[in-house]
């Protein structure tokens, strides 16, 4: 035999027995123990340092193992020594990946596929690498092509169901649902019920209000016990956008029950948790929400959500500086947490802190572009400190024959976050059918409104009014001095005092009754849906009367949308002076009644509010007489910036009006936003950085 033939007989022998040699660490790659495979090829190289593919499969060991940078940097070694090699090419077009340099991989597997069009693990490589730099549609051109490739890669299948769903993602990010939608579905054709597409549909859905499609997706997920689940958590949160937070809760709770065979996993046993917490939010049931944050808090002392979940909690019961505490625990952990800053951005309007709401806010939008509650309640923020002008045009007559006809016009101008302007004129005319006793009168106000803290706000105006009678012109000034504050949460409390003329018909004007009220008014709500408010009034008039007026209510809310809440009011008025022919003036005079007031939420384009009123008035000795009184409005958003609303009220109570008569009262309302953003909006946007 040739000596030359001999030769390659036993370099062919050596390879082979090489080859099954390193076999072992093959099959270590290949099923994903790359600690072994990193040890095995540690150990060939020992033996044979120079070897193209023991190193080859070292850096890949390395790079898998997690070592990104030194895998690179033995491929870049490998590149340099086999420059032709496209095998050590591709590998080190991955390790780039794995070191997420991927605009140095986008353009070096740019040249690869160039160079060979028909190469699989090139095309697919390039297509994951469009997919980090979020080139979505670029990548499903390439995904697909490696496809045709190999028809039915399980890897490149897999690239396109997460591409889909990052595409898709882009696509519901700037509100193009129906195209994230298709994405999504086409997703489900290659992996029919795919959890991923399915969850990212539902979302879609919720957020677009498809709440009976939402339902489909969750109701069609509960496939086996898990992921039952997870269609609960899904189900409870689609029953509260709908409000029916009764259900929401019921259907928790039962995922709460089955959840606890699960307790080791974490991604199930805790997002169920959390659902529950917040069911029991929706529901007010505040003790057992409590209890439930507490164990879930020595369970997982350092989870973000549960923080979340302690902040939320207060932001139901008026803990509002409780509630930033925790959301700046989360932000402190990780800036970028989504529920830290939408949440914080919510605490500081809370409390009165605007200016810190909008900064959260843009924040939230650096790391979460286009977020839809973010951008609404920018809006909503924006449209409150804008300017609007606001006419009102009413009509009154009462069974003393009176008849007066009411037109103002209001401008409120906001110069900041903390003070605003309003400049009004009032104009009224009234007369008696009976007597033809006229009168008019015209009234120039500005008012002056400081935020002096989330807590207090000072309110002060100033006015000049000028009268026409039938044997007296004159001319007045108006006040008002105006005190607000939160001594405690839920409670709120005003110091007013207040000159005003007795305006209600000629007769009155005529006598140029000057009307000075010192209040106090106390409001405090509580977490189990009581409420009371009182009001006391002294009044000191310029005819030497004095007044005495205390009014308290006791109410309970028993339902959110609408908001309706009942209850019962007394009203008890002295007078020093008993006047009856001029004005209404007992000696004493008091009213007990219930009430229902019922009021439509204003986020359609509809809105209304109703509230009526029956009991008893007792004045001075005389028998008791019953009352009655309704009021309602019915509203119409013409645009995000006009208002209109027509209105109405009917009493009986003798208090009701100066002169002690019933009367009947309606009336148009029209409010526009004349500029789509405040005057200071250069300074809100300069925060946006």
């Amino acid at each position: 035999m040739p000596q030359k033939i001999l030769f390659i007989l036993l370099l062919t022998t050596s390879l082979n027995a090489f080859a099954q040699e390193m076999q072992e660490g093959f099959t270590y790659l290949e099923t994903g123990k790359y600690s072994k495979a990193l040890v095995f090829f540690e150990t060939i190289l020992q033996q044979y340092p120079k070897n193209k593919t023991a190193r080859l499969c070292y850096g890949r060991a390395v790079g898998l193992s997690g070592d990104a940078d030194k895998a690179l940097a033995i491929f870049s070694t490998l590149k340099k020594e086999y420059t032709n090699s496209y095998e050590i090419k591709l590998n080190y077009a991955e390790a780039l990946l794995w070191a997420k340099k991927y605009d140095s991989a986008e353009i070096f597997y740019e040249k690869l596929v160039t160079e060979d069009p028909k190469s699989f693990p090139a095309t697919l490589g390039y297509a994951n690498t469009l997919s980090n730099l979020k080139k979505y549609k670029k990548a499903l051109d390439y995904v697909n092509r490696a496809l045709q490739i190999q028809k039915g890669n399980p890897n490149a299948l897999t690239s396109r169901k997460y591409i889909r769903l990052g595409y898709a993602s882009t696509f519901n990010q700037n509100k193009r649902y129906q195209k994230a939608l298709q994405l999504l579905d086409d997703n489900l054709v290659d992996y029919p019920n795919d959890m991923d597409s399915q969850l990212n549909k539902a979302n879609i859905y919720l957020v677009t209000d498809s709440l009976t499609k939402a339902k489909m997706v969750y109701t069609a997920l509960a496939t086996n016990p898990k992921d039952s689940i997870i269609a609960l958590n899904g189900l409870a949160l689609v029953a509260h956008k709908s409000f029916k937070n009764k259900k929401a809760l019921k259907l928790s709770n039962e995922a709460i029950h089955k959840v606890e065979r699960y307790k080791d996993d974490q991604k199930l046993y805790y997002p169920t948790q959390e659902r529950y917490v917040q069911a029991l939010l929706w529901n007010k049931k505040f003790i057992p929400a409590k209890n439930k944050l507490k164990n879930l808090g020595e369970l997982y002392p350092d989870h973000i959500g549960v923080w979340s979940l302690l902040a939320t909690y207060g932001m139901y019961t008026g803990n509002f500086k409780t509630s930033i505490k925790e959301y700046n625990r989360i932000l402190n952990k990780d800036s970028t947490a989504f529920d830290g800053n939408l949440g914080i951005a919510n605490g500081y309007r809370a409390v009165g802190k605007d200016m810190q709401a909008y900064s959260a806010l843009f924040k939230t939008l650096t790391y979460y572009p286009k977020q839809p509650d973010a951008e609404q309640l920018i809006a909503t923020l924006k449209k409150t400190h804008s300017p609007w002008i606001e006419q009102k045009t009413a009509f009154t007559f009462d069974n003393g024959n009176n008849e007066a006809i009411h037109a103002s016009l209001m401008a409120n101008l906001p110069f900041s976050t903390k003070f605003k302007t309003t400049l009004g004129h009032t104009y009224r005319t009234t007369r008696n059918t009976l007597t033809k006793n006229k009168a008019f009168t015209n009234e120039l106000s500005l008012s002056l409104l400081y935020k002096l803290s989330g807590m207090f706000s000072l309110a002060t105006k100033g006015g000049i009014s000028q009268s026409n009678a039938l044997t007296n012109d004159y001319t007045q000034w108006t006040g008002e001095l105006l005190l607000q504050t939160k001594p405690y949460r839920l409670q709120n409390l005003a110091a007013s005092y207040q000159r005003i003329l007795q305006d209600f018909n000629a007769d009155l004007i005529e006598r140029e009754i000057v009307m000075n009220n010192y209040s106090l008014n106390y409001t405090m709500g509580t977490t189990i849906n009581l409420g009371w408010y009182t009001q006391y009034m002294y009044t000191s008039q310029s005819d030497t009367n004095k007044r005495n007026l205390l009014f308290t209510s006791l109410f309970y809310s028993f339902l959110d949308r609408p908001a309706i809440k009942t209850g019962i009011n007394y009203q008890h008025i002295t007078f020093k002076n008993q006047v009856p022919s001029i004005y209404f003036s007992p000696a004493k005079f008091n009213v007990v009644e219930v009430f229902l007031d019922m009021t439509s939420t204003q986020t359609k384009k509809w809105f209304y509010a109703a509230s009526m009123a029956a009991g008893y008035q007792y004045i001075d000795d005389t028998p008791a007489s019953t009352t009655f009184r309704t009021e309602g409005k019915l509203g119409y958003l013409a645009t995000d910036r006009f208002i209109a609303t027509l209105y109405g009220k009917y009493s009986t109570i003798a208090s009701a009006t100066a002169a002690g008569f019933r009367f009947t009262e309606f009336g148009i309302l029209l409010k526009w936003y004349f500029l789509r953003n405040p005057i200071f909006n250069k300074k809100i946007m300069a925060l946006d950085n």
